[in-house]
């Protein structure tokens, strides 16, 4: 079994992969991973083989700057790239202000994953992903996908439309200030007690059920939201869509029209800050030159472990290719019958049943407002895909239907929507020069 780590965020996310791989799994696997600056790679090389010799179970390690080299027969890819997110990011939110006094143009649209902003960042991240599944295309045609890239839906349906067989993980709702673990602790339930069922699209979640494994306590939480007490967001949401957001709400809001007492961050943070960078090589450095088995190479690697973030590709990788029965959440994959109601084709995301291998429908009905917003939020992001492709017509479909833009002039946005490409020409080679 062979899997392939290809971007720019594999780094940060290694010690968890490779603790995963070869721990939890038990399991020798060849695992190799795209580097192109040749002293992260010595890094990444050195570290991998001191963690792989500690596993004692076999398997090998390749680093490399090419990347067919990299993919070359694998059963996998985990994906966790995109397009210089921060400088790009910053180059959207600057054409979108307004220098006028009192005219903040449409600075609300700079937005990381939904609206105009969104629009953007899929056009440029599904660029990357093209580029990937050209060379996919060449050596490992059959190979499983695990998408961690942004934006989640609209980065798994270029996927899906490329003829990939793909499951993502985005940022999870089990965490943050309204993410479920927050509502466990509010109730004083234990989370090994919880049975919890969140369901909704990459970003645009919602709490379905919560039990402390005998109480439904769904309830509880709803008049805790009507009563103010989970805030603003969460009390309007509640009374529009009969439903409790579950995990960032920041993440949500991007997907809807402007918020009265919601604006978008002016510098969300992208990835590891450079601190952090210096503090993980430091470590992994530690543990390439004591050897895991060291006490302080354990150390390193315990503090490696400790800023993973809280997803676990490797673990949904390995339930699949070695047809697993398993139950994990939050995965956004095809909806099929996952969430009747909406399109089979949605891009959803729901606690994922494997029974050997195969997927297991969840059969989960939203409320019938919220299975209308899903609808149309599903739809923008499956037009956002098609326009990264080089779809023009999907791109002015977008425009003219994407909720987020609702109350502003669309023949406008348009506009604004081809000063941005242009913008970013660049990175855009399908959409650059195109425009009519």
């Amino acid at each position: 079994m062979k899997i392939a780590l290809i971007g720019q965020d594999i780094p940060t996310l290694l010690p968890g992969l490779l603790t995963d791989a070869l721990f939890t799994a038990r399991e020798p696997a060849s695992l190799a991973a795209e580097e192109k600056n040749p002293a992260m790679a010595e890094v990444l090389r050195g570290y991998g083989e001191a963690v792989l010799k500690k596993a004692g179970i076999g398997g090998s390690w390749l680093v490399s700057g090419d990347r067919k080299t990299v993919l070359s027969g694998a059963d996998c890819v985990i994906y966790a790239g995109d397009c210089q997110i921060a400088s790009r990011f910053a180059m959207d939110r600057e054409a979108l202000g307004s220098d006028a006094e009192g005219d903040p143009g449409l600075t609300d649209q700079a937005r990381v994953n939904g609206g105009l902003g969104g629009l953007m960042h899929a056009l440029r991240a599904g660029e990357e992903i093209l580029r990937l599944t050209d060379a996919m295309d060449e050596v490992c045609p059959e190979a499983l996908v695990i998408n961690l890239g942004q934006p989640m839906a609209r980065t798994t349906e270029v996927f899906l439309l490329r003829g990939y067989r793909v499951f993502g993980l985005g940022r999870t709702p089990l965490k943050g200030a309204s993410g479920a673990d927050a509502y466990l602790k509010r109730l004083k339930v234990p989370p090994e007690r919880a049975e919890i069922t969140t369901a909704g699209l990459p970003g645009f979640s919602f709490l379905i059920r919560l039990t402390d494994g005998k109480k439904d306590l769904t309830d509880r939480l709803k008049r805790a939201a009507k009563d103010g007490e989970l805030g603003a967001l969460s009390r309007r949401w509640l009374d529009w869509w009969d439903a409790l957001p579950v995990g960032d709400v920041t993440d949500l809001a991007e997907f809807l029209p402007a918020q009265p007492d919601f604006m978008p961050e002016e510098r969300p943070e992208f990835g590891e800050t450079v601190e952090r960078r210096k503090e993980r090589i430091l470590y992994m450095n530690t543990v390439q030159e004591r050897g895991a088995e060291d006490r302080e190479g354990a150390m390193a690697q315990l503090l490696l472990l400790s800023k993973v973030p809280p997803i676990r590709p490797m673990r949904l990788a390995m339930a699949l290719l070695r047809r697993e029965s398993a139950r994990l959440e939050a995965v956004t994959r095809r909806n099929g019958k996952n969430l009747p109601g909406l399109s089979p084709e949605a891009v959803i995301e729901a606690n994922l049943t494997l029974e050997e291998g195969a997927e297991k429908p969840e059969g989960i009905l939203l409320p019938p407002a919220l299975r209308e917003i899903c609808g149309e939020i599903d739809a923008a992001n499956r037009l956002a895909a098609r326009a990264a492709m080089g779809d023009r017509e999907a791109l002015r479909e977008y425009v003219e239907t994407d909720p987020a833009l609702e109350g502003l002039d669309r023949l406008y946005c348009m506009d604004v929507v081809e000063a941005l490409i242009r913008l970013h020409g660049d990175v855009l080679p399908r959409l650059a020069g195109e425009e009519d």
